[in-house]
């Protein structure tokens, strides 16, 4: 960790808001894939099993069997500005700056990371703390709580915060999975959808998948998963036979939550159900899971087993109404902090500093 920054009487300490994501390979090459796969695969948050047991397998197996095939996915979605999170996230911080400046007066710094890859967390903590941020609030993008997204965020942080001297103040946002803001964003982006492509006759509402074995440990992601899917449904007036709620991205051969996207999805094609959409609320910005595991693969496996249509509801990404409900849920947050001492008082401490002894 680099020195403190020398501490500075009388000058007027800025709030820092940090947006944490996931994480992605710096390129969609084989290298970067297994730099950032061993990076996040390493996480005992992540991948539950001893250290001693899975650090083997992780390197002698996995990084060489899926480094190769994963790289070749990430280019089939690979944007001109670099990967499809890293540039959706760094929009949002970029909005999220200009929207909150206008209900925050006083000095702001809003910025990103990502939990995995760069830039990292402790990079982009080091710079709020040069930027003179006495106050963070750390923002995981993570709508659902669960231990192997948010908390390791915050792990990350406090491993940080661990070489400070002068900490600063730290407030976090855990969930939002029922945020009044982020659900009303969701259901307008499902309407416009329709009122462009016409109403499908199911949707399927997948999230990401975690080991079922989470949920018996008491994670409440399962649950959060459950009422974020049934407050879309009511906010759309659904009916139960109108959606489903599924799970995708599972890995390795223990039992995940269920049911699965990709089972859902073949059932459904198999029913020969005419046209299905599908959202996928776990994630505010898209990325390898929605851009090809659903919009690609999905797609496939819908359509080879009987379905006729199929479509990819994009995420919120850079949609107005969900930056409105982001700078909500963070203004929100940051209250009790948005109080700023006057330019006088900020004088009178400075000149008391000095002549006490203080450097300039």
């Amino acid at each position: 960790m680099p020195p403190e920054p020398p501490y500075t009487h009388g000058v007027e300490p800025r709030i820092g808001v940090l947006l944490v994501n996931l994480g992605t390979p710096d390129a969609p090459t084989p290298a970067a894939v297994r730099a950032y796969l061993r990076e996040f695969l390493s996480d005992p948050r992540v991948v539950e099993i001893p250290a001693i047991l899975w650090q083997p397998i992780l390197r002698l197996i996995v990084l060489p069997l899926r480094s190769g095939a994963s790289a070749q996915r990430y280019a089939q979605v690979w944007m001109s500005e670099g990967a499809p999170l890293k540039v959706h996230t760094a929009r949002q911080a970029t909005l999220l700056r200009g929207y909150l400046s206008e209900r925050v007066k006083l000095p702001l710094t809003v910025d990103y990371a990502m939990r995995y890859g760069t830039p990292s967390i402790p990079d982009r903590l080091r710079e709020m703390k040069s930027l003179r941020c006495d106050r963070i609030l750390l923002v995981p993008l993570y709508p659902q709580y669960s231990a192997a997204t948010t908390a390791t965020a915050l792990d990350a942080v406090f491993g940080c915060l661990e070489a400070m001297r002068n900490v600063p103040a730290l407030r976090s946002i855990t969930r939002f999975h029922d945020h009044p803001g982020y659900i009303a964003a969701l259901a307008q982006s499902v309407r416009d959808h329709w009122m462009r492509n016409r109403r499908g006759d199911m949707l399927v509402v997948s999230f990401h998948g975690m080991p079922r074995a989470t949920l018996a440990k008491g994670d409440p992601y399962h649950c959060e998963c459950q009422k974020t899917g049934r407050l879309l449904a009511e906010a759309l007036a659904l009916k139960p036979e109108q959606y489903r709620i599924s799970f995708q991205s599972r890995f390795g051969g223990a039992e995940w939550l269920k049911p699965y996207t990709a089972e859902v999805l073949a059932e459904l094609g198999r029913q020969k159900i005419g046209r299905v959409d599908v959202i996928c609320p776990g994630f505010v910005a898209d990325c390898l899971e929605t851009l090809e595991e659903i919009a690609i693969a999905g797609k496939s496996i819908f359509l080879s087993a009987g379905g006729r249509e199929f479509h990819h509801i994009p995420c919120l990404n850079e949609r107005d109404d969900w930056i409105h409900a982001l700078t909500d849920l963070v203004a929100t947050n940051l209250l009790g902090w948005t109080g700023t001492a006057s330019n006088e008082e900020l004088e009178m401490s400075r000149l008391r500093a000095l002549a006490m002894g203080a450097q300039s």
